[in-house]
């Protein structure tokens, strides 16, 4: 497959049209939110394409970016987006609103699997096997080819697996559980950001 990556410094430009349904993805220099920055984030239209936003991490200046978040107009497709939403909401300042998550959308669809990765999803509903090898690599320098491949592999293939999920989860009859838990998404990642790591629910 072709991609057309596009690498953005600071922001995503001004007339740039990504329509009403978008993939989204960041990618950080660690997991601890409140140490690890967020170097990129990375948007897909669905249509083989990745807009890749480095963004200024001197001050997170990013209006058209934050604009495209904050639009409920405009879906945005992620997986785990429990991660992605933490580090938007800290470092941009931003809250994401129209959320769909292929992550908790596979765990209430594919019972039949215990395997939930973005990669064993793009194998099954699209039969091409991608390389992870870049995931723990250093996305705040300059990126090279392999990584920006790297990250528009993690969006390209996002609309499909959640209309694929999403047709197993109305089968299933477990759709209205699904929209169910993308409402409490928001109140997690803040439960994140205030540090609550346990179940809340257990005993």
């Amino acid at each position: 497959m072709n991609i057309d990556i596009k690498l953005h410094k600071d922001d995503l430009p001004d007339d740039l049209n990504l329509g009403n349904v978008i993939a989204v993805d960041g990618e950080f220099m660690g997991l601890n939110v409140k140490r690890d920055p967020l170097c990129l984030i990375q948007i897909s239209t669905g249509n083989s394409d990745a807009h890749i936003v480095q963004l200024d991490r001197s001050n997170y200046n990013a209006p058209n970016l934050i604009k495209v978040f904050k639009n409920e107009n405009i879906k945005k497709i992620f997986h785990y987006g429990r991660a992605d939403l933490a580090y938007i909401k800290y470092y941009l300042k931003a809250e994401t609103n129209n959320i769909e998550d292929t992550k908790i959308a596979s765990k209430l669809a594919r019972s039949y699997s215990d395997n939930h990765s973005l990669k064993t999803l793009i194998k099954e509903f699209k039969n091409i096997d991608i390389s992870k090898q870049f995931q723990s690599s250093d996305f705040g320098g300059k990126l090279n080819d392999a990584q920006l491949k790297y990250c528009a592999n993690d969006v390209i293939y996002l609309h499909e697996i959640q209309a694929r999920l999403e047709e197993i989860l109305i089968r299933e009859k477990r759709i209205n559980l699904y929209k169910d838990c993308l409402k409490f998404l928001k109140t997690r990642v803040d439960l994140d950001l205030a540090q609550f790591k346990e179940d809340i629910w257990s005993h």
